[in-house]
């Protein structure tokens, strides 16, 4: 198989990003960058000899600054995302149904809205990467600006639990050491899902209590990243 496939843990946030690429090619993409990992993903983009061509972004983050702007200031990648006033326009806006390519192979974008309006999970091969949507276990919260329980459950119940029970489930976090999952198993055992109606569902999510959210900062119109102290820098000043 001619595909390259790698998966990066930040354990300060729990954040989980990924890399993709068709070997023959050399093209590749990153899901969810962390600014911390940024010289690490290099380091790995040029021992593989792979040529960064797209930065997708899951949704607007809210305290796990996004590594987009610092990564594509070093590739010259081209970023990916749904629009949103939060987090300015990617350089490729998508929605439902959209593609994008890099090299012979394809990722579908499927909308997930509900954690946020701008959540997306991305469809490549057998895989789902599905940001904050759909968690292992588990799913993201409701109560970020624009998020809404109900919408979030339709995103689930109809765009990702209704596709094959082996679908692999990449999620965006994880704070239990798991790593992947797949749909028929979130089917089965997801406790935040499974057995619940909707309006059951929007009931649990909003009565959740959580710390205050944060403010988004601008995944891609901002030129902040971060140092190794985790502390917000200009990069264009660095």
């Amino acid at each position: 198989m001619n595909i390259v496939f790698r998966q990066f843990f930040h354990e300060e946030t729990a954040t989980l990003s990924y890399l993709l690429a068709d070997a023959l090619t050399g093209h590749a993409l990153l899901i969810d960058p962390v600014c911390e990992h940024a010289g690490h993903y290099l380091s790995v983009l040029q021992e593989l000899e792979l040529d960064l061509v797209w930065l997708l972004e899951t949704h607007t983050h809210a305290e796990d600054p996004s590594g987009t702007l610092a990564m594509k200031e070093h590739t010259g990648a081209r970023t990916v995302g749904a629009r949103s006033a939060r987090a300015g326009s990617p350089d490729l806006v998508v929605g439902e149904g959209d593609t994008v390519v890099f090299g012979d192979e394809i990722v579908r974008v499927i909308a997930t809205p509900g954690h946020t309006p701008d959540s997306v999970t991305y469809r490549w091969r057998d895989r789902l990467f599905t940001g904050d949507s759909l968690l292992i276990g588990g799913c993201g919260r409701c109560d970020f600006t624009g998020g809404d329980a109900g919408t979030l459950y339709d995103s689930i119940s109809e765009r990702l639990l209704s596709l094959p029970d082996e679908t692999l489930v990449y999620p965006g976090h994880d704070y239990r050491d798991h790593r992947v999952s797949s749909v028929g198993q979130e089917r089965l055992s997801n406790e935040r899902i499974r057995g619940k109606s909707r309006a059951e569902f929007v009931e649990v999510m909003n009565n959740l209590r959580h710390s205050r959210p944060g403010t988004p900062p601008g995944i891609f119109s901002s030129p902040l990243c971060c140092d190794r102290s985790g502390d917000l820098i200009d990069i264009h000043a660095a």
